[in-house]
């Protein structure tokens, strides 16, 4: 019979086999479908318009396995530099040791959501052009839209307050720990 050496509690996963590593590996809560969103896809997932310069979110359909990106993507926000029949190319900066690149994919529709990250941004863009109209038909001034950080509170005064000392009253267990 050979002699084989105690092994030490931390080298046992070593022995065992080890976990795979395929395009897919460790996805099984991240490709699949949300609560009550299993079975059909919606019609305006196909016939909703992209166009070249729209900012897309990326959300992987785990029931289409065709044009599916890879793992590192989902939920990365890109912009559409094509259109195809059934894909869409999107550019998304990927960090790369030190460097970020700029990475060109194909993704089919059903991965793709239009992206809401400029909803606020248009949103005030919007008001302050409207306000800067006003100003302009008003013959005033127009004024700074600029957002500007909230700087501290102002400072106060305190009038008649009296400082209280505080101390600890002793505790006296005959005459309060034995009543209850």
């Amino acid at each position: 019979r050979l002699f084989c050496w105690p092994v030490a509690p931390f080298f046992r996963r070593a022995l065992k086999m080890p976990a795979g590593a395929g395009l897919r590996s460790r996805t099984r809560h991240m490709f699949a479908r949300g609560f009550r969103n299993h079975g059909f896809i919606p019609l305006t997932t196909y016939l909703r318009n992209f166009k070249v310069g729209d900012f897309v979110d990326i959300k992987v359909n785990g029931a289409i396995h065709k044009g599916m990106p890879h793992k590192w993507y989902q939920g990365k926000t890109g912009v559409v530099w094509n259109v195809t029949k059934r894909a869409i190319g999107v550019e998304i900066n990927k960090r790369v040791g030190g460097r970020i690149i700029a990475k060109r994919i194909h993704v089919r529709v059903e991965h793709v959501k239009p992206s809401r990250c400029r909803e606020d941004y248009l949103k005030r863009v919007a008001s302050n052009d409207a306000i800067k109209h006003e100003a302009k038909v008003k013959g005033v001034k127009a004024p700074k839209t600029k957002r500007v950080p909230v700087g501290p509170r102002s400072g106060y005064m305190l009038t008649d307050v009296k400082p209280e000392t505080i101390t600890a009253i002793p505790y006296d267990i005959i005459k309060e720990g034995l009543q209850g």
